[in-house]
């Protein structure tokens, strides 16, 4: 590649940076397939990694049980209630399965079910947020990644976010009201830095 004489070092980098760009992006497949609109999938592989997102996650990738009774939540307005995503590379990984439910029983009788299902994964702390997923703190390939999960936030809000594992690798069930019944969602993240696996 040949740059004009004249530019100063920032400008050759920055010339340099997009053609670098420009021919990764020659190397990289792209596959988007959309099903009825029900279920979106994109797979995007370059020759550093690549991304997966599947809107059909499997309650089975988060390691728990569906609560009896419970129905998954409907799509609306293209806000798809479910993900299962999957990027990875030489510097780094993250895994995220997340599904949304709903359940005509209290919060109480949800938040009991998954505190004895979260029990197989380790010691499960209780944090409080106003939102789901609002307490989350998720680290890859940093010195405190595998420090165990904690209540970061002020610990206040009508959503309880039930958590078990280390930064890099933890469930979480988050419960809040809904009505007369609950909203609940299901999250496993996993992540790694440059060394490791997912």
């Amino acid at each position: 590649m040949l740059i004009p004489k004249g530019l100063d070092n920032r400008a050759k980098f920055l010339i340099a940076a997009a053609f670098a760009g420009w021919l990764t992006v020659l190397a990289c497949t792209v596959d988007v397939k959309d099903h009825d609109g029900d279920n979106s999938k994109v797979d995007i592989q370059t020759p550093v990694g690549g991304i997966h997102v599947d809107e059909q996650a499997n309650v089975r990738d988060t390691g728990l049980s569906v609560y009896p009774g419970a129905r998954q939540k409907e799509k609306k307005d293209n806000d798809s209630k479910n993900a299962n995503v999957n990027i990875s590379s030489s510097f780094f990984g993250v895994k995220v399965v997340a599904i949304e439910y709903e359940s005509d029983d209290p919060p109480s009788k949800v938040q009991a079910f998954y505190q004895d299902q979260l029990k197989k994964f380790g010691r499960v702390i209780q944090c409080r947020t106003d939102k789901h997923g609002g307490d989350l703190t998720v680290k890859a390939g940093h010195e405190n990644s595998k420090r165990e999960v904690r209540c970061d936030g002020d610990n206040n809000g009508n959503v309880v976010e039930l958590k078990v594992g280390t930064e890099d690798n933890q469930h979480l069930v988050s419960v809040e009201p809904e009505g007369n019944g609950t909203d609940f969602a299901l999250v496993f993240i996993q992540t790694r830095g440059k060394e490791g696996t997912i």
